[in-house]
């Protein structure tokens, strides 16, 4: 491991951005207000353990101002033409790209995350995100038009639903809080947003920036509270007319539990435990590397992040060796040093729940590299160093639970049929890869894996024109895509009679004469 102590430190201002956060951290019909719950939260930078911002937590009533700006604004939104919500969300773009410094700084800050990592994936994935739903807003449409029934013509409109009550994670605030606003609004939609309470800043400057873009006030609305509070609140309000939450499986419940009661629509991106199934035939080097980056992305608090690595025998040892010394050598340190590969977990709660995982593991895996808190020139973070444990068996705590930190797991395997029997024995499909050079077993691997993606040769990329939700536990609905507009819309069957007959025949059918 090299000492992240030697890395220079980027000494620009770490947050410029905080001067638009004096008025509070509720974003409720184009301005910022003060929670009323009368209790604050203060964001920590979980880099060194230091004070970043305290604000005010929302309460029931600030959930309800901001369902009923959203709901005022619904009419005005709904009603403009698809050209012109997708002029706004240009502009969106626009105002996105001029700020793109200050959202990376931001984003870094409040979770942990390399700067380089914000400054390369999270801003541009969220600013190229906003074009395509700019351009996306423009094709929606419907299907299904034509004479049915002989003296009728039917077509389908395609709606918005109302107001959104979203809940967004800590492990992507930005990009999460952008899947979930732009295809809502694209669609004609208005929405409320809670985002997490330890990463609410990102959130926050992005829905100002909808509001500089044009965007009428109460289009976009962010309460930041706890989620027992806000949280169950905004799900259960009854002039929400859809939910769509992004976390845990087991909250994941808890949310679908709730908008049942007000039978609303209901879209749930929940947890995963990737696999990364090795071939025997697979490119040992690209594997590797596609392991460690799969693994560590984000500090491995990624629900798509390459979890249980499953190897077929004859590259098993060759795997582990190569991954373990890999691993060895990422840069663990300040996410604003510029050589830093990977940063803290986004607090020290989650640190100790993912050292916990790892001790326990001692007692029935190999722990190759890793399994501690690094000692140098850390203190006060919240850091983990990259860890590969070995020989877990299949039902154990490490291969079946989701860690949510930069622990890969590695099992070998026997047979094909093995492989991918092991990929699919976990209650999660949300994301998985196949290394292998054979087509045959590739196109095997895509079809017999459950999840709602599939990678071959590689792990953790996406765009913005494919989909991506889960299967089984992982959830359902589509984040991204044009088929995100299913879970933003409904459909609506419109029939027209094309006859001058008062009287129809099926309407004697039933009625005989009278």
């Amino acid at each position: 491991m090299q000492n992240p102590g030697t890395a220079t430190p980027d000494t620009t201002d770490r947050f410029p951005a905080r001067e638009r956060f004096t008025d509070g951290a509720q974003y409720i019909a184009g301005r910022f207000t003060r929670g009323t719950s009368g209790r604050t939260h203060t964001v920590i930078d979980p880099a060194t353990g230091e004070e970043v911002y305290t604000y005010e937590l929302a309460c029931a009533a600030d959930v309800d101002a901001a369902v009923a700006a959203a709901r005022a604004a619904f009419p005005g939104w709904s009603g403009a033409t698809p050209g012109e919500r997708s002029d706004a969300l240009h502009r969106l773009a626009a105002v996105l790209a001029d700020r793109a410094e200050d959202f990376a700084r931001a984003e870094s800050l409040q979770c942990g995350k390399p700067l380089k990592l914000t400054r390369e994936f999270d801003v541009p994935g969220t600013i190229d995100n906003t074009a395509f739903f700019a351009g996306a807003a423009r094709h929606l449409q419907g299907q299904a038009a034509g004479e049915y029934s002989g003296d009728h013509t039917s077509y389908v409109r395609r709606e918005p639903i109302g107001v959104v009550g979203s809940i967004a994670p800590w492990n992507y605030p930005l990009q999460m809080a952008a899947w979930k606003i732009l295809p809502a609004i694209a669609a004609g939609n208005t929405i409320v947003l809670k985002p997490a309470e330890l990463t609410p800043l990102t959130s926050l400057l992005l829905a100002q920036a909808v509001t500089d873009a044009g965007i009428p006030d109460g289009v976009v609305n962010i309460v930041t509270g706890t989620g027992k509070e806000a949280g169950e609140h905004l799900v259960g309000h009854p002039d929400v007319a859809m939910t769509s939450f992004t976390g845990s499986t087991a909250v994941g419940r808890r949310v679908a539990e709730i908008a049942t009661a007000t039978v609303k629509r209901l879209h749930l991106e929940l947890g995963g435990k990737a696999p990364f199934v090795v071939f025997d035939d697979a490119d040992l080097e690209a594997a590797v590397h596609g392991a460690v980056a799969g693994a560590l992305i984000n500090t491995g608090q990624d629900c798509t992040a390459a979890t249980r690595a499953y190897v077929q025998r004859p590259l098993y040892e060759a795997f582990v060796e190569a991954t373990a010394a890999l691993m060895a050598g990422v840069r663990v340190g300040d996410p604003f040093a510029a050589g830093t590969d990977i940063g803290p977990l986004v607090s020290h709660v989650q640190r100790d729940r993912v050292a916990a995982f790892v001790e326990r593991a001692r007692a029935y895996a190999r722990v190759v590299t890793g399994g501690e808190a690094p000692q140098e020139g850390l203190k006060g973070g919240a850091y983990y160093r990259p860890t590969l444990i070995a020989d877990a068996a299949q039902d154990s705590e490490v291969v079946q639970s989701e860690i949510f930190g930069p622990v890969l797991v590695v099992l070998p395997f026997d047979t094909d049929d093995e492989g991918i029997r092991l990929a699919n024995d976990t209650p999660y499909g949300l994301a998985a890869s196949a290394w292998t050079r054979d087509v045959f077993r590739a196109n095997r691997a895509t079809r017999e894996i459950k999840a709602g993606c599939v990678w071959i040769n590689d792990h953790i990329p996406i765009i913005s024109e494919m989909p991506h939700g889960g299967y089984k536990s992982s959830g359902f609905g589509k984040d991204m895509s044009a088929y995100s507009f299913d879970e933003y819309t409904q459909i609506k069957h419109v029939m027209f009679d094309n006859t001058a007959v008062a009287r129809k025949a099926w309407h004697r059918t039933i009625f005989g004469d009278c």
